[in-house]
């Protein structure tokens, strides 16, 4: 349950005309099949959506566009790919296959992955331009390499360790990774390497992220670069004091056992230390981060100029932010600003500190994601009203404008739209109304590659100018006779949306798939739920997984609503769950229940309820809650006590069970007496997220109580089940338990 994109300057101008779609390969003519679609296909390569860029960004000279591109034949093995955007040629500069040493990954790799959720993806998982434009720094099978332009790679490390976390400095000079829980630095040009730090062992460790800033912090660095390199940041994580938890990973061959230091609701955090120091190592300082050390380091940056720090120190409890200014030379620090809420505070990326020293800085102070200017000391707001600022794409200080994604028209798409900070009006949208949009633009804001889709069309990539206007397809992945989901577009369902109506007269949004419905004929229902805050939502006009079409080609309605607690309406509409998880969000999907049986096309007694994750844990909590309503539930990896979760992530909803347990009684999944409906239970048995007890301990309760349950696990599945004989063998253990229980129930 718990995007990090890099931007660099691009100073060109001038319409580019590609056909870049000509040249990328294409999935073979697809052979002549039934519309119908199997489960065979759903998980087969190439993949019912097409080609699915991963990681795209424009070269810092604004000449290319690269991106992870998977393969026709496996859909989850990636290259690195660039798309010349003067002359559309499209070409492979990263086999990751033929360079590849097939390694074995080390756990800690294994398990950044699980953090970033590309656990099952192989082959090229990430990589870096250098600031220059003339090479990119690729990550593979724990090594690293310098990918130039012209095809030729070269080798920078070669060890039995991974390298970890893996940088280009800012000028390009210096390649930064940790290796052995230290920071090593290497100078580009020699390949000369040097150890920066010395006493990173057992518990200590230099230059990476914790677990819970990779978790739940969407902070996937310990150390970071000023803009001259004259100096580097980097955090020290001792975890002694971590609570050690036995994790039993059973695989199909064989059970590891992993001594892992989880920090779970109201135990103690790892200690985290800033310290700055020169490329070499010398001239070490401790930055001042106050006294207290039960603390969250959540963000750090630098000025633009370099000569100072910024770093945000979140409370515990996280009500509470604090901006600090830190002289790099002394580690001397002062109080900026300070955001408070009476609830918690999210995180965001969102800061931009400009030439002139003031800083761009979203803040929900008014209720809402919005953005602000601090200057001299100083206040000013340049967005306002019911909508959210998503995520600051770039700032052109030349124009003084700020583009941004957000909701202003409609929560159920995403635009870019840009702001003037010096005269501050209506802001402006860019992208294309009735699509859900996501953004990367170059450190100049004078070109964006938009990354889109809706319920009818697959994602698409493409650069755009800062009107809008198209210059380039990069993947244009046009529903044409050739695409991998031609043969099923006859069967295609476009879902509709609308809204209900919440026990106190909010509003809640929904989507609903629907084969063609028959006069006088009432269908089941597939509900997908997930209900919790931060992620998952349901509702948006984006391209739908091709499962639902699956489903609703077997005459299933695909139905989802957006409860509280889920996010992109409003801090209210969040804070609804407030040391009371389990609550208002369940009340909301019951409203969505109550909808469907007014509805004369539902049959009201063949209504099933699945969700994962927090989703999973929905499921427990309906089926408890409401007993009868659902004619099963399927709950995958569910959270059954949030004890057994970590702290940041249960500490902001329900505060710290040290000092007041008594929300997560409430709130806990553990009420089996109250299951009268058939339940499916599916848990991966590696799951370092929602780890496996969870799963467990409902099982003690469930048997206990003698309340029969069906149940499936996956031997050496995280928190993800995936591979595609496992996601085959997963759905279709659901789809028997669905037709016994609620198609054709005894």
């Amino acid at each position: 349950m718990g995007k990090r994109g890099m931007a660099y300057g691009i100073r060109r101008a001038g319409p580019v005309i590609l056909a870049v779609l000509a040249i990328l390969p294409t999935p073979a003519a697809a052979q002549e099949q039934p519309s119908q679609l199997t489960l065979e296909r759903v998980f087969a390569s190439p993949s019912l959506s097409g080609p699915a860029p991963r990681l795209p960004k424009l070269s810092p000279d604004g000449r290319y566009a690269t991106m992870l591109r998977n393969r026709d034949s496996d859909r989850d093995r990636y290259d690195l790919w660039a798309v010349d955007t003067t002359t559309g040629q499209a070409r492979m500069l990263v086999d990751g296959e033929r360079l590849g040493t097939g390694a074995a990954l080390s756990e800690e790799e294994m398990m950044r992955r699980e953090r970033a959720r590309v656990s099952g993806v192989r082959g090229i998982v990430n990589y870096d331009w250098s600031p220059d434009g003339r090479a990119i720094l690729v990550p593979l099978d724990g090594d690293l390499y310098l990918a130039a332009l012209d095809g030729n790679v070269r080798r920078l490390t070669e060890t039995e360790a991974t390298e970890l976390d893996a940088q280009v400095s800012e000028t390009g000079r210096y390649v930064s990774f940790v290796r052995g829980q230290n920071l090593h630095v290497i100078d580009a040009a020699s390949g000369a390497e040097r150890q920066l730090t010395q006493d990173g062992a057992g518990t200590v460790s230099w230059g990476s992220a914790e677990f819970v800033a990779q978790e739940e912090m969407d902070r996937n660095t310990g150390h970071w670069w000023s803009p001259d390199d004259r100096y580097i940041a980097v955090a020290r994580v001792d975890e002694a004091q971590v609570r050690t938890v036995t994790r039993t990973a059973i695989g199909a061959e064989g059970t590891r056992v992993f001594e892992q230091r989880y920090p779970a609701a109201g135990t103690p955090n790892a200690v985290v230390e800033l310290y700055v120091m020169a490329p070499d190592g010398r001239g070490r300082v401790k930055v001042d981060l106050g006294t207290d050390t039960d603390y969250y380091l959540a963000r750090v940056d630098w000025t633009a100029n370099g000569s100072a720090l910024l770093v945000q120190r979140q409370s515990r409890d996280q009500r509470r932010l604090d901006m600090l200014r830190v002289d790099p030379a002394t580690g001397r620090s002062t109080i900026l600003f300070s955001e408070t809420a009476e609830t918690w505070l999210n995180l965001h990326s969102n800061l931009r500190p400009l030439d002139d020293g003031s800083l761009i800085w979203t803040s929900e102070r008014d209720g809402f994601s919005h953005i602000y200017r601090f200057r001299n000391g100083r206040w000013t707001q340049l967005t306002r009203g019911r909508w959210m600022v998503r995520e600051i794409e770039g700032v052109d200080e030349r124009t003084g404008r700020i583009y941004f994604t957000g909701n202003m028209d409609t929560p159920l798409e995403d635009h870019l739209y840009w702001v003037d900070m010096r005269r501050p009006r209506t802001p402006q949208r860019v992208t294309e109304a009735g699509w859900w949009n996501e953004a990367e633009m170059d450190g100049a804001a004078t070109r964006a590659l938009i990354f889109r889709s809706n319920p009818d069309q697959p994602k698409q990539v493409y650069l755009a100018d800062t009107s809008g206007r198209r210059l380039a397809w990069v993947e244009e992945n046009r529903l044409g006779p050739d695409h991998p989901y031609a043969p099923h577009l006859a069967s295609h369902a476009t879902p509709t949306f609308g809204t209900i109506r919440a026990e106190d007269g909010t509003d809640l949004h929904y989507r609903l798939l629907s084969p063609p419905r028959e006069p006088g004929r009432r269908y089941p229902v597939f509900v997908q739920v997930y209900g919790g805050p931060g992620a998952g939502r349901q509702v948006t006009r984006a391209w739908t997984n091709p499962l639902h079409q699956y489903l609703v080609d077997r005459g299933w309605i695909v139905f989802s609503v957006d409860g509280r607690g889920s996010p992109d309406r409003g801090k209210a509409f969040e804070d609804a769950i407030n040391r009371a998880m389990g609550g208002v969000e369940v009340r909301d999907q019951l409203a969505g229940v109550q909808w469907l049986r007014g509805q004369d096309y539902v049959d009201a007694d063949r209504i099933a309820v699945y969700g994962w994750s927090y989703g999973g844990y929905m499921t427990l909590r309906l089926l408890q809650g409401a007993p009868g309503t659902y004619a099963a539930g399927i709950a995958g990896a569910p959270v059954t006590r949030w004890e057994l979760y970590d702290t940041h992530y249960t500490e902001r909803y329900l505060g710290n069970p040290a000092t007041d347990a008594a929300p997560y009684t409430a709130s806990n999944a553990v009420a089996v007496d109250r299951i009268a409906d058939p339940l499916l239970l599916i848990h991966g048995m590696a799951d370092d997220n929602v780890v496996f007890e969870n799963s467990t301990v409902l099982i003690g309760a469930l048997q206990q109580r003698s309340v029969p349950f069906d149940m499936m696990v996956y031997p050496g599945a995280t928190h993800r089940v995936s591979g595609e004989g496992r996601e085959i063998h997963m759905w279709r253990t659901i789809e028997r338990f669905l037709q016994r229980n609620v198609l054709d129930p005894r």
